[in-house]
């Protein structure tokens, strides 16, 4: 029996939705030709998200220039940036009326600046129309590109996530392409940058990882000055993904928000239906409390 084939235990269920308040949403993002990664990514927590007014934008295409064996986002040519996707995602935070907005992407390693310029267009935009609402951006790692970070963090987001998805052992499966060497380099060069900026970064388990390893990934992090971390179950979009080598019981969850806790992270996230915008308003206020 593969991993996958395994019958999920009572703590992994899916979750009830709202179909009203998907509707709603859906609407918006149809009329302004948009997409979020809660629904490419069909995130169990969406329903919960857009009631609570809070979205996660798919910047540049959802066509991805890599393959992570966990991400059910196609993979291949992606279309050229379209210039007036800004606009109209700030149309969509002013229709829908978002206290929180969180900007992600597609890897765009095509691109000479990997979408850096474009996320910095976005935040612009999103800013005029909604001056109070929180603004997060959760990028790629842009291949290391020291000037295409600099321009995002210019643009004053509230929040810089990148996230590292998994311990270094296992990036030749599961992040192919990337390097965790890299991603910790851009998320303490962020706060190089900017000091006053609150960074994030997040990771699965259930991938094959030991607890050894995570905690050391944990004070790896740590050491790069990351603010706030998410810790979430790996669950298989589909058969075409890696699948679950395990179901991690909750109570290990919680020795891990324990463990990052006294690493001195402000804000830890650690459960199994945890994703990495998942109450990311909640974590920038909790974070901002115990500056």
């Amino acid at each position: 029996m593969s991993p996958i084939d395994r019958r999920p235990p009572p703590w992994i269920r899916e979750r009830r939705l709202r179909l009203a308040d998907l509707h709603a949403v859906k609407s918006v993002l149809r009329d302004n030709r948009l997409s979020t990664v809660c629904e490419e990514a069909r995130c169990p927590n969406r329903g919960e998200c857009f009631a609570r007014g809070t979205a996660t934008f798919l910047l540049l295409g959802d066509v991805c220039t890599r393959a992570c064996g966990f991400c059910d986002i196609a993979t291949g040519r992606p279309a050229p940036p379209d210039p007036l996707e800004p606009a109209r995602i700030a149309a969509a935070v002013r229709s829908m009326g978002l206290d929180y907005v969180v900007l992600t992407s597609v890897d765009r390693d095509d691109l000479p600046d990997g979408g850096g310029r474009h996320f910095a267009a976005t935040l612009a935009a999103v800013r005029a129309v909604a001056p109070h609402a929180g603004l997060e951006v959760l990028t790629p790692d842009f291949r290391g590109r020291f000037d295409s970070l600099r321009v995002v963090v210019d643009a004053r987001p509230d929040v810089f996530n990148h996230n590292v998805e998994t311990v270094p052992r296992l990036y030749p499966r599961v992040r192919r392409g990337a390097s965790l060497d890299r991603s910790l380099g851009l998320l303490a060069a962020a706060k190089i940058l900017e000091p006053s900026l609150t960074t994030k970064s997040g990771f699965m388990l259930g991938l094959g990882e030991t607890e050894p390893e995570v905690h050391e990934l944990l004070t790896r992090l740590r050491r790069a000055q990351v603010d706030i971390v998410t810790i979430g179950q790996y669950l298989r979009p589909s058969r075409e993904n890696l699948p679950v080598e395990e179901y991690v019981a909750p109570e290990v969850f919680d020795r891990y928000r324990d463990a990052g806790e006294r690493l001195g992270f402000r804000h830890v996230f650690a459960g199994p239906f945890v994703r990495s915008s998942y109450r990311a308003e909640e974590a920038l206020s909790a974070s901002r409390l115990l500056r």
